[in-house]
């Protein structure tokens, strides 16, 4: 439906130094089976406490669609990249030659567009750029490089899902990959600038104060998890 998108689509198209293929997007305001299948609430600890919208669904079945085609076409990774991103070549370029040297099967490579994370070590560095394996996952989906073998671990972790993709990564004792990030990396994040985030949903006043007491406690129970993880491998 984000036909205003389509625009920046072909530019990214045109810009990036690969072979690109355009995904169509798992629509969210259309009722179908395999939304209302997808989601199932508390599935995993520590539990996620708030329910998915129709468009935070959406968007998971979506980045299922490319991991998906990763594993139908027997790719050795891809670039998973949104449409609300823009790419800065010269700094784009630089930055991932340190991820194709250092890219191994089974790992996720994220490109945010904030530094949100902090390094735990350090995998590559260069003049530009740094690959570092981080104490914590970050948010956000913009462009991830998803290798063969984890889009096939992802699959089928994710055949039911309870909470958002990028909080979903974030639980790495759950799908065991490698979840490195690469910084800076030449890619923005636009949406403002196309109309605004397809994903969000005007909130009430109780909503937001929910959300507001919640997300700390939630945030406090992964830390925990994370730590106990990171214990025992």
């Amino acid at each position: 439906r984000a036909i205003q998108r389509k625009p920046q689509v072909q530019k990214l198209t045109e810009t990036l130094p690969y072979k690109v293929s355009v995904i169509t997007a798992v629509d969210g305001s259309q009722p179908s089976h395999e939304i209302s299948v997808s989601y199932k609430k508390n599935l995993l600890r520590p539990r996620y406490p708030f329910s998915l919208r129709q468009a935070e669904i959406a968007t998971f079945l979506s980045h299922r669609k490319c991991w998906q085609r990763i594993v139908d076409e027997g790719l050795e990774a891809a670039l998973v990249i949104e449409d609300d991103a823009e790419i800065v070549p010269t700094e784009f370029l630089a930055a991932i030659e340190i991820a194709m040297q250092k890219v191994e099967p089974g790992d996720l490579i994220r490109l945010p567009v904030k530094l949100r994370e902090k390094p735990q070590a350090i995998v590559s560095s260069n003049s530009h750029s740094s690959l570092f394996r981080p104490w914590a996952i970050g948010l956000g989906m913009v462009a991830q490089i998803v290798t063969y073998d984890a889009a096939k671990r992802l699959l089928e972790r994710t055949k039911h899902f309870d909470r958002p993709v990028d909080t979903y990564t974030q639980l790495t004792w759950d799908h065991g990959i490698r979840i490195l990030t690469l910084w800076p990396n030449g890619i923005r994040e636009i949406s403002e600038s196309l109309g605004g985030s397809l994903i969000g949903a005007p909130k009430t006043k109780l909503n937001r104060l929910r959300r507001e007491i919640m997300r700390p406690i939630y945030r406090a129970k992964l830390s925990i998890a994370s730590r106990i993880f990171k214990k025992y491998v």
